[in-house]
């Protein structure tokens, strides 16, 4: 990987010398250029290479994802986990569902089943989803598991046996006519700080701040909607004081460099600045890993304790060998894919957990956190049924790659964004419709209709030179921005290329040149068999984002697969003499009656 710290790539008045290196590059470099990855299960870290291991926030099993669910966890996770493999990177990528806690506790009380039932409809809906939309994981697991349990268990005796627990006595509600204590989310009433109605007894959806459930205002039990009293708990807490040094010596040495996103770095550093507390990690609940101290056996861990082992206990699912990728810190690189309201758990709590176990885990090197899509003029919650979720993408006819193109076009990297059916309409149009599809289409109808779907012979000259040095400068921004996981701004490179291919083809106007003297004709080969090979690295750089649409350029092209290599100077693939496939469109209009119908079928509310 490049060095974080280097200088932005491109910028200023082509020289000569990059003009020749991209002619050299063009004509003599593809010998040099490495073979794809060829994944082979399992993937295990290999000494001496990149071992990346790739993480996103195990999504709640309560419910159907919604798009912003999608892009702020699986969906970003899975373009870089596909940028890794044609860097030729070592890249495992796990998730799955977290099952465990009060909210699939709920769920199953409003749907009469079981806690186990909830999680295998759940488990099931979420996995035909993320294939729907083609999330490529390794393996996509469960936190429901004997695995799950031996591993959380043995964090939590090696964190006892070093007495980083404590015990105290904890202000609860209890509902008295359903007898029980209730769990943070089982819970609703007034915010105390911004007075919201609606507020969990954890976390106010609308001020996003952290709450306890006993500061509520006119609290309510969810189930029966009784008013419940204050009762007394004995529990477990992490005492996150006494980890703290640990903790800020490792954080002083990721938080100065830009590898987590901003907002993560924020997060974390305002945690730490306003002190760390201990932090129950106990609940009187049923459905989750057991307490396995005497005295606390009836209770099980809090889910923000539990969950975040899922990513180790998914991997023992995966493998035998996942302390290869799990308790290897010299060897592997680990990312985190997540929204913003997860930091914390990732941050500080999930690392002080493992850095008290004692037991060399492997810490997270770059924490990627996105803010929050909105929808339309509101807000999507899963909780209560608001936006366009999964099943309801799949129902609207539009492939699955367009939804990834526009989720990702509208990443909200560095603030809040908003999902519009409109600007669908309109980015879908210009962008995909307009620019790529326009540029591959016209490139390889050209070489079928006028050289007999053989890519003819490249005499190239000053001007294409220019342009192979334009690409290549798109190429290493594009590098260059993937790396530090600006997925954004790696789209647009992408599509600035292909912009750059239609500026080319217009301002050499093969059309005409087709008509002209026997050079005339030679000249518009050039400008075609370049073209098709930019539509070549097009159709690499674009798998990450539009796998299908990827697979359908490459199979136009009739493309090898040696081409699915990621590098920084553009390589002629396409020699003259390969014999391309049929074009086809790759696009069809987005009609703006079409639109509406569907911005009207889907206003906002998740079907029953």
């Amino acid at each position: 990987m490049a060095d974080i710290g280097q200088a932005t790539p491109g910028g200023g008045p082509m020289t000569p010398g990059e003009r020749a290196e991209a002619l050299s590059f063009f004509t003599d470099g593809k010998s040099a250029c490495p073979k794809p990855v060829i994944r082979k299960h399992p993937i295990l870290p290999k000494p001496g290479e990149k071992n990346v291991l790739i993480t996103s926030a195990l999504p709640y099993v309560n419910n159907v994802p919604h798009l912003g669910n999608i892009i702020g966890c699986v969906l970003s996770a899975d373009v870089f986990s596909r940028y890794c493999r044609l860097r030729g990177w070592n890249a495992l990528y796990i998730c799955g569902t977290d099952e465990y806690g009060t909210a699939t506790e709920t769920r199953a009380l409003e749907e009469g089943l079981t806690p186990q039932q909830i999680c295998d409809k759940y488990h099931a809906l979420h996995a035909d989803i993320y294939r729907w939309f083609n999330i490529d994981f390794d393996f996509f697991g469960r936190t429901t598991t004997p695995q799950q349990t031996e591993i959380a268990q043995d964090i939590f005796w090696r964190l006892h046996q070093r007495d980083h627990l404590l015990t105290d006595t904890v202000d609860q509600l209890l509902c008295e006519k359903c007898d029980r204590f209730l769990a943070d989310r089982f819970v609703e009433g007034t915010c105390p700080l911004c007075n919201y109605e609606d507020a969990r007894g954890d976390q106010c959806d609308k001020c996003g701040k952290l709450i306890v459930a006993t500061e509520l205002k006119k609290p309510r039990c969810k189930v029966c909607s009784a008013s419940p009293v204050v009762k007394t708990s004995t529990h477990l807490f992490l005492n996150l004081p006494q980890i703290e040094p640990k903790l800020s010596g490792w954080l002083e040495e990721i938080l100065p460099s830009d590898s987590w996103s901003s907002n993560a770095r924020v997060i974390t550093r305002t945690w730490l600045r306003d002190g760390l507390k201990p932090r129950c990690i106990t609940r009187d609940l049923q459905w989750g890993t057991p307490v396995p101290l005497k005295g606390f056996t009836e209770k099980v861990f809090y889910v923000w304790f539990d969950a975040p082992i899922g990513y180790l206990s998914i991997t023992a699912n995966y493998t035998d060998q996942w302390e290869k990728w799990w308790k290897n810190p010299d060897e592997v690189t680990l990312y985190n894919f997540m929204a913003k309201d997860n930091v914390p758990f990732h941050s500080v709590v999930f690392p002080c957990s493992l850095l008290g176990a004692e037991d060399n885990y492997t810490l997270v090197n770059h924490l990627q956190a996105t803010e929050f899509l909105n929808y339309e003029d509101g807000k999507f919650s899963k909780s209560r049924g608001i936006g366009v979720f999964g099943d309801d993408a799949k129902d609207t006819s539009i492939p699955a790659d367009i939804w990834r193109f526009y989720l990702l076009y509208v990443r909200p990297e560095n603030q809040d964004t908003t999902f519009s059916w409109e600007d669908l309409m309109v980015k879908h149009n210009s962008e995909l419709l307009n620019n790529l599809g326009n540029f591959i289409y016209r490139a390889l109808t050209f070489v079928v209709n006028n050289f007999h779907s053989t890519i003819p012979t490249m005499d190239l000259d000053e001007s294409d030179t220019e342009m192979l040095a334009q690409v290549n400068r798109e190429l290493q921004m594009y590098n260059f921005n993937m790396e530090r996981v600006r997925l954004r701004e790696g789209l647009t490179t992408i599509l600035n290329i292909s912009r750059l291919g239609n500026q080319y083809i217009q301002a050499s106007k093969p059309w005409v040149l087709l008509k002209g003297t026997e050079q005339e004709r030679a000249r518009a080969g050039t400008v075609v068999g370049l073209c098709a090979n930019i539509a070549c690295v097009l159709s690499v750089l674009l798998h990450p984002y539009m796998p299908d649409i990827s697979t359908q350029i490459q199979a136009q092209l009739a493309a090898p697969v040696d081409v699915n290599v990621v590098g920084d100077r553009l390589v002629c693939h396409l020699a003259p003499g390969h014999k391309i496939g049929q074009p086809k469109p790759l696009f069809e209009k987005l009609e703006a009656a079409v639109v509406q119908d569907l911005k009207n079928k889907f206003a906002g509310r998740q079907k029953e």
